[in-house]
């Protein structure tokens, strides 16, 4: 009941302005915004682990949304030994870790949503009969998102939408909560056929940019957007395992879709547990 009541409160909450206000206090650069937000959020949020930031004093970033977005130290996070695995692309929890049934995913017990939904278009019938593993970002965690495997970039895109947030008692409790969710859709060929990550937003996200492009949600007019990239020259974007592709100024969710007979994802990839960037996700 109590998550119920949550989810209800925030269809009556002005999400995007919430954002929108709380990315604007994010950027601020003036000395006593950016101690009193970066001193007040280490305050809530205990777990947050500094040790492996490549700048450790959390005062010294320009502003909160640089402290947020920390990187990591080089070589803090090695990837897989084994050059043909994927590599974990976040720290967080995972949600779900399952095979897609019909087209569909799993969001939580009694709640499923079509991939054609999550990827704004018809899936390439390859994902449509494969697996996914969907993590959650707290807002503690690190907050960059690296590439699973060597690939390219073959579309891009953006779709607005809701701005929920993507903790568990709503993900349990508002219906196709991902597919409803403003994101960002990013589809690869890889070595192994086709595979999508999706950059889901949340409320209080204050934006969800990638390296190629820059930020891309919220869009400025708010209308759904598709970009394609060729396969090689200017303008192609290939990344390799471990580079990094984009990040959020905000905890929320990533969704990886892998093929049909692409590989499996590793049996320590299950729901509730911890995972950290670097660590075997697929094989």
């Amino acid at each position: 009941m109590t998550a119920r009541l949550f989810a209800w409160f925030q269809y009556l909450l002005p999400q995007h302005a919430l954002s929108r206000l709380v990315g604007w206090l994010g950027r601020l650069e003036q000395p006593w915004a950016r101690t009193a937000l970066v001193r007040g959020f280490l305050a809530l949020f205990r777990q947050v682990d500094l040790e492996e930031a490549a700048e450790p004093d959390p005062l010294a970033y320009a502003s909160f949304n640089a402290f947020f977005t920390r990187a990591l130290a080089p070589g803090t996070r090695p990837m897989p030994a084994d050059p043909q695995a994927l590599a974990c692309p976040v720290d967080g929890r995972v949600s779900q870790c399952a095979g897609l049934v019909d087209g569909t995913l799993l969001q939580a017990k009694g709640f499923r949503y079509r991939l054609d939904r999550l990827l704004g278009a018809p899936a390439p019938p390859a994902l449509a009969g494969g697996s996914f593993a969907t993590m959650y970002l707290a807002p503690y965690d690190y907050h960059r998102i690296h590439a699973p495997a060597d690939c390219r970039l073959v579309e891009m895109r953006y779709l607005p939408g809701a701005l929920f947030s993507v903790n568990g008692a709503t993900v349990s409790a508002v219906p196709r909560l991902f597919a409803r969710n403003e994101r960002v859709v990013c589809l690869f060929e890889t070595a192994f056929g086709p595979m999508a990550m999706v950059l889901v937003g949340a409320l209080n996200v204050g934006s969800i940019a990638t390296t190629w492009a820059g930020e891309v949600a919220p869009g400025a007019d708010r209308q759904a957007h598709a970009w394609r990239y060729p396969e090689s020259g200017p303008g192609a974007v290939r990344l390799a395992r471990g580079e990094e592709l984009g990040r959020f100024n905000f905890g929320s969710t990533v969704i990886v879709v892998l093929p049909e007979g692409g590989p499996r994802f590793a049996d320590t990839i299950r729901a509730e547990r911890r995972v950290r960037l670097g660590e075997t996700l697929a094989a």
